[in-house]
C-alpha cells in the first residue's frame, strides 16, 4: 500500500509497518508543505498489514472520504484523504491487468481520483468544541450522537441536532427538532443560511464559519455577542448625547452673545 500525492506536493510514499508522520514540520517522516498543512497534522500506521490514519491536531482537519476523523481509523485501497488542502489516494496492491483488448491498447487499471477539498469548517470557540475545527460536507448531521458527521459532546446539544447543506454562498443549516433551538448570530432559526464569518450556536456551543482561505484577522472576527452589542451601542448613544450638549451651548452662548447679555 502506497500514498499518491495527486497534486504533486510529494512523490509516492510506499508504506511499511510502523508509523509515518505527516506535517509541514521538518521533522516530519512525510513533509509537505501545502496550505491548511501544519507542523504535525496526522500519522498513518501500519500494523500486521492493516493500515490506520490518526490526526496529531484537533485544529487541523483531517478528513477520510469527505468526513473528518477525530482518532485512529481504518484507510484501505481507493480511500481519499484532505489535509489542509493536500489531497492524498490511497494505492493498495495491484493485481496483473488483464489480456490487452483486441485493439492492442493498453489498459491503465488506475484509479483516477478527484480531489475534493471541503469549501468551508467550522471552528469551535466555547464549550466542548473551544479551538477545534470540523470540515463541513454536504447534508452532514450535528449533533451529539458519535454517528453523526460532527459529533459534539454536550449534554445541551441534541442527538441529531441540525443538518448543514454546502451551497456558493454559504451553509443552509436546518434544525431537525432540537430542544435547545438553532441560531445564527444569536437569531433563532428553523432554516437560515450561514455566512463566512459568521456565528452558528447550538445553544450555549458556538461556532465560526470559516474558509480555508480566510485570514487570520477575518477568522477571529466573528459576531459580537449580544452584551457587547448593547455596549457599543450605549457608548455610541452616549457620544451622540455628549455631542449634543456641546452644540447646544455654543448656540446658546452665541444667542447671549448678540443679546448683549455679555
Amino acid at each position: 500500500m502506497k500514498l499518491v500525492f495527486p497534486g504533486g506536493e510529494h512523490a509516492p510514499v510506499e508504506l511499511t509497518e510502523g508509523a509515518r508522520s505527516l506535517g509541514s514540520g521538518s521533522d516530519c517522516s512525510i513533509v509537505l508543505k501545502g496550505e491548511g498543512v501544519v507542523a504535525r497534522h496526522c500519522e498513518v500506521v501500519v500494523a500486521a498489514g492493516n493500515a490506520s490514519i490518526r490526526p496529531l491536531d484537533a485544529q487541523a482537519p483531517t478528513v477520510l472520504n469527505g468526513r473528518q476523523v477525530t482518532a485512529a481509523t481504518p484507510i484501505k485501497d481507493g480511500d481519499l484523504l484532505v489535509l489542509g488542502r493536500v489531497g492524498v489516494s490511497v494505492v493498495g496492491e495491484r493485481k496483473p491487468a488483464a489480456a490487452p483488448a483486441a485493439k492492442n491498447e493498453p489498459v491503465d487499471d488506475r484509479t483516477r481520483v478527484r480531489t475534493a477539498l471541503p469549501r468551508y469548517l467550522l471552528r469551535g470557540v466555547s464549550g466542548a468544541t473551544l479551538g477545534k475545527t470540523f470540515a463541513v460536507t454536504d447534508n452532514a448531521v450535528i449533533g451529539r450522537q458519535p454517528d453523526c458527521d460532527i459529533p459534539i459532546p454536550a449534554e445541551e446539544v441534541s442527538r441529531h441536532h441540525a443538518r448543514l447543506k454546502v451551497t456558493p454562498d454559504g451553509v443552509l443549516v436546518e434544525d431537525m427538532g432540537s430542544a435547545n433551538g438553532t441560531y445564527i448570530n444569536d437569531k433563532r432559526t428553523q432554516s437560515g443560511l450561514l455566512k463566512p464569518g459568521e456565528e452558528l450556536r447550538l445553544d450555549t456551543v458556538r461556532f465560526l464559519l470559516i474558509t480555508p482561505g480566510m485570514d487570520a484577522r477575518q477568522q477571529s472576527a466573528g459576531p459580537r455577542s449580544e452584551p457587547e452589542a448593547k455596549a457599543a451601542k450605549g457608548g455610541s448613544n452616549g457620544a451622540m448625547i455628549a455631542i449634543g450638549v456641546v452644540v447646544a451651548a455654543v448656540v446658546l452662548g452665541a444667542i447671549l452673545h448678540f443679546a448683549g447679555v455679555f
